[in-house]
């Protein structure tokens, strides 16, 4: 990666950035600032450490152990330092100093999980599979048993004991159908075995759990082929970097995670790829690492390290041509989806892309268009596509196709009853229309009681009570939307002229002000503007017809 940072002639000013830097999670910037300011102290161990965490998270690997071994000659039992080099090592096959690292650090100790399963990985290495299995075997706690099945059977896997390898593989099947990693082992070990019906079943029902998932697709298509699959893992790297991704995986949530965990989930991720470079599930949740951290142009870099030819690598381009847009490339993410979809015609996932963007776009008969060959290529019935059905809906709703949007909101709510989005859009747009109240109204009230705390739906009810002249009931719900959403420029115009209704006029100027400042949309402006200036010159009044069929005033629990 290129550096494209101005450092400073400043050691301070380089200290300083370089702190910035951190706090942004911007790991590039970080890695740039510290490296310059340790040139201006290189003895400082603080500025080491900083320095080597940065380049780590980079992805800088040869400074990234440079500094490692710097940091451990003056701090012995610096974990991550430890573990780095224990990666450097593996990777250079010297597997005793391997060990050595693993058993040199204070955080890193001999009972400690990443180091048990990575010094067996050495031990199998060094062609002492027996003790490696052994070794991972000590890991005798139950809510272990399928972590130890799982990498036992990659080491057997990996040793050539095909036969003992699929047992550990099918212990921990047994428990645990819902990993792919675990599947996907377990699959190419039947394979292998010439058990080819019975790893085409365990894929197809993973498929159940997660449809279309591109590296099932990938391995399902060589099987009806009539190919053999390849083994998970090939290798040693391969295993001690599959010890490092699923920390990784775990760290961001992928596995049950916590929030917050970006960071360390970075630092395995980065060490998984140093040992495996093309491990593609590795590749795509460090690159959803960075998104979370809006560090989008990093993300992009890493989804572009994708083997062009893997399976992965359609998701990775969509997943690029989406960051594209979010750092304010609109055209060349479009672009790059509709060379994408045109590439890949029967690809749901590419499609689906493409319409998302274009309906964010407001292109909304292309969208539809888009969403239509979605549910073509997708199996009938299939639960997920009710959101399909219902941003297609949404599209034809804003090209003001009413007889083609109102079905599709239906069917949405077909394969999800009760789906609160849609409840809320159905029902919204059934007021606005004058029709079906009752049933409107009723859904409305549905989806409140299955979000309360989305502003959003809690100020389609309040507003849909403002449509029919409850003013005193509308104030009170979108009062209750603007505690939820006070920054939505939408909501404080809508309690805006609610205020102004119910004779409340100063409150009504403040919320338009208020509007006005949240930068709303541009062809909202005006209309406020003309509020601001002159008051409600022409309310909103309800029909006869509306008055008659309008429900009860709303609960007093309504937001």
């Amino acid at each position: 990666m290129s550096d494209p940072f101005e450092v400073s002639d400043s050691p301070a000013g380089n200290y300083l950035s370089a702190r910035v830097a951190e706090a942004e999670r911007d790991s590039l910037a970080a890695s740039t600032f510290a490296r310059e300011t340790l040139r201006a102290d290189p003895q400082n161990l603080e500025l080491i450490e900083r320095a080597f965490v940065a380049t780590l998270l980079n992805g800088d690997m040869p400074d990234c152990f440079a500094l490692a071994q710097k940091l451990v000659a003056r701090d012995p039992k610096n974990g991550t330092a430890r573990l780095a080099l224990a990666v450097r090592d593996i990777k250079a096959r010297n597997f005793a100093s391997a060990r050595k690292h693993l058993n040199s650090s204070g955080n890193l100790r001999q009972r400690d999980l990443t180091a048990i399963l990575l010094d067996a990985w050495t031990y199998v290495g060094g062609g002492d599979a027996k003790r490696g299995v052994a070794l991972v075997d000590t890991l005798s706690e139950s809510n272990l048993a399928v972590f130890r099945d799982f990498h036992a059977g990659l080491m057997l896997d990996v040793s050539g004991n095909v036969e003992e390898a699929g047992k550990r593989f099918a212990a921990a099947y047994a428990v645990d159908q819902n990993t792919l990693r675990l599947v996907d082992a377990y699959a190419r070990n039947l394979s292998r075995q010439g058990k080819t019906d019975e790893a085409k079943a365990a894929y197809t029902a993973y498929q159940k759990i997660q449809p279309r998932q591109p590296m099932v697709k990938a391995a399902l298509r060589d099987l009806e082929a009539g190919r053999k699959l390849d083994p998970l893992v090939k290798d040693v790297g391969g295993g001690a970097a599959e010890v490092l991704y699923g920390l990784g995986a775990y760290g961001l949530g992928s596995s049950g995670g916590r929030q917050g965990d970006e960071v360390a989930a970075t630092v395995f991720l980065r060490l998984a790829l140093a040992l495996s470079p093309a491990h593609e599930l590795a590749i795509d949740t460090l690159g959803e690492a960075y998104s979370r951290l809006k560090q989008y142009r990093t993300a992009i870099e890493v989804y572009d390290e994708t083997p062009e030819n893997g399976p992965m690598r359609t998701t990775a381009d969509i997943r690029i041509a989406l960051l594209l847009d979010a750092i304010g490339k609109p055209d060349e993410a479009l672009a790059r989806l509709r060379k994408l979809s045109e590439a890949h015609p029967d690809n749901p996932e590419a499609q689906s892309a493409l319409a998302d963007l274009l309906r964010n776009k407001k292109k909304y008969l292309e969208a539809a268009d888009a969403y239509t060959r979605v549910i073509d290529l997708s199996p009938a019935g299939e639960k997920g596509l009710w959101a399909v059905y219902y941003f297609r809906g949404i599209s034809y709703e804003r090209a003001k196709v009413w007889n083609k949007a109102e079905p599709d909101f239906k069917k949405a709510l077909e394969l999800y009853p009760e789906q609160p989005l849609v409840l809320n859009y159905l029902g919204y747009s059934w007021v606005d229309q004058g029709a079906h109240l009752d049933e409107a109204f009723k859904m409305l009230r549905r989806a409140v009681e299955l979000q309360p705390e989305d502003g959003y739906i809690v100020d389609s009810l309040g507003w849909a009570h403002y449509r029919l002249g409850h003013y005193d009931d509308s104030v009170k719900l979108l009062e209750r939307a603007i505690e939820l959403k006070p920054g939505d420029p939408t909501i404080n115009d809508h309690l805006g002229d609610a205020y102004w209704q119910a004779g409340r006029k100063l409150d009504a100027q403040f919320q338009w002000n208020h509007a006005r400042d949240l930068n709303p949309e541009p062809d909202d402006l005006p209309k406020i503007l003309g509020k601001i200036a002159n008051g409600l010159t022409e309310p909103k009044q309800p029909t006869a017809e509306q008055k008659l069929e309008a429900p009860p005033a709303t609960p007093s629990n309504g937001g």
